[in-house]
């Protein structure tokens, strides 16, 4: 994980969090070794300009982060219908305290892939497609503790 660390950095120049390294390692560590070979890491860097691409494309006063409401703007126009307070929970999560909270890209990369694992988790359940499922606590616990990357 140091050298993928090293590898990686966000537009204020600090490194990828622990976080989101190791669910893109665990993402793309085929043998589950903790470690990535070179297609592995071939293949997470296209992954990481894919979402830095959308990343940019989102971050519309160009700051090199996402604001709370191009962060809502963005996974609304991602397809989630998602309320204020739930955005605002990502961000009290995800981004550094202050006055005017921002989220870097590692973030909006870990974000994003758990809300797209967690999305397929609950299609999965949904046959009926109604937007809403029922489910036992075990169920629960077990479909996402088995997708958490």
């Amino acid at each position: 994980m140091k050298e993928l660390k090293q590898a990686l950095v966000n537009c204020n120049w600090s490194s990828f969090n622990d976080e989101t390294c190791l669910m893109m390692i665990n993402m793309f560590d085929k043998t589950k070794s903790g470690r990535i070979d070179v297609y592995g890491f071939s293949a997470l860097w296209k992954f990481i300009q894919q979402w830095k691409n959308l990343f940019q494309q989102y971050d519309r006063d160009r700051s090199g982060s996402i604001s709370y409401t191009e962060l809502q703007q963005a996974l609304s126009q991602m397809g989630y219908n998602l309320s204020p307070q739930f955005t605002q929970l990502l961000v009290s999560r995800y981004c550094p305290r202050s006055a005017n909270p921002a989220m870097q890209l590692d973030r909006f990369i870990q974000v994003c892939t758990q809300l797209q694992v967690l999305t397929e988790a609950f299609r999965e359940k949904d046959t009926a497609v109604q937007g809403n499922i029922r489910l036992s606590f075990e169920d629960f616990v077990t479909m996402t503790a088995s997708r958490m990357l």
